[in-house]
């Protein structure tokens, strides 16, 4: 596309130079192509859980990664705080996990003089790249604690606010086979999360190369390509990209068409507890731009909003008990919403 071909948007008062945007965007997505080619390396048959992690941590989001062990979920986390040049902390969610564990705490300190005073110690959060490995094992109370982070990018602790490190993403995993134990998110906070990607096995040739690479002498090694300067600053371009008055209504039909009360399809008015709200217009507004800006491209299209709204819907949507009756899946009702925009 040429700076002739942006489209005209709601979104962008396009008072900046077109050709200046263009020439940042081919400039960026080369950068990430580099990123994509280097995560590859050390991930392999995933390229559609990266690609989809990557968009999220572009539109400045948080990612909830669905799988079982053994699918490199923390390796990727690892790799991809290498080649983004963030810093990154792991925490492992058990049910004793208390939010001061995750948080931080206030210690009484006494100085030689012998005066006392309270020292914040952070806590795992202060980081720019957090895995939350297996959250739903943390107790109720921890999850809103990690989730009101993710939310507000600060933290209070005895009254006190402490900001949290620019960019902060989390991105947390649940295994869904392990159920007893657990505590499941609940609805409103499972939409902080900008998608949720399930990750499933490799096919045979990824695991293949996979079994060879990473039991020989030589392991290859995550090299940095961009630096958390250079993320934020991609953060802000996907945010000046134009978006077509095309995309911008299919957003709002699809998403509107999934809520119960006010859908024309009977699948979803019969079958659907309860539907996407206004954050999820608002996440796939961002990822498709994202989504755009990771294959070079000046402006989103209908396509990427329909290649993101299975992760972008999946965990903002539920069935009713008529729909488990009936067979009838998420999946299933996903599709049905994307049939009139395809």
């Amino acid at each position: 596309m040429n700076a002739s071909e942006i489209p005209h948007s709601l979104s962008s008062t396009m008072a900046e130079d077109p050709r200046r945007l263009l020439a940042e965007i081919e400039e960026l997505g080369a950068r990430l192509a580099e990123v994509r080619a280097g995560v590859a390396r050390i991930i392999f048959g995933q390229q559609e859980v990266i690609d989809r992690t990557l968009v999220t941590l572009l539109a400045g989001g948080h990612v909830l990664l669905i799988g079982v062990p053994g699918l490199a979920k923390t390796r990727l986390v690892e790799t991809l705080g290498a080649v983004l040049g963030l810093g990154e902390k792991r925490i492992q969610c058990t049910p004793d996990l208390m939010p001061a564990d995750i948080l931080g705490s206030e210690v009484l300190e006494e100085s030689e003089s012998g005066r006392r005073s309270f020292r914040f110690l952070p806590g795992p959060v202060f980081s720019q790249l957090l895995m939350a490995d297996e959250i739903n094992r943390a107790s109720p109370r921890t999850q809103s604690a990690l989730l009101q982070a993710m939310q507000e990018h600060r933290v209070s602790v005895a009254g006190h606010y402490h900001p949290l490190p620019q960019p902060f993403h989390v991105l947390a995993t649940q295994n869904p086979l392990e159920q007893e134990g657990t505590y499941p998110l609940p609805e409103a906070q499972l939409d902080r999360f900008l998608m949720q990607i399930d990750v499933d096995y490799p096919d045979r040739d990824a695991e293949r190369r996979m079994m060879i690479a990473t039991t020989s002498a030589d392991s290859a090694h995550a090299r940095p390509v961009l630096s958390a300067d250079d993320l934020l600053a991609a953060q802000r371009l996907v945010r000046r990209l134009p978006v077509g008055d095309a995309v911008v209504d299919g957003i709002l039909d699809l998403v509107r068409r999934g809520r119960p009360d006010s859908s024309e399809l009977e699948a979803v008015r019969r079958h659907v507890a309860w539907g996407p709200g206004p954050r999820a217009s608002q996440a796939l507004m961002l990822a498709a731009r994202a989504r755009a800006v990771l294959d070079g491209r000046l402006s989103p299209s209908l396509d990427d909003v329909l290649a993101l709204a299975k992760p972008i819907l999946k965990h903002r949507m539920a069935l009713n008990f008529a729909a488990r009756a009936d067979g009838v899946t998420l999946d299933g009702i996903i599709d049905r919403l994307c049939e009139p925009l395809a």
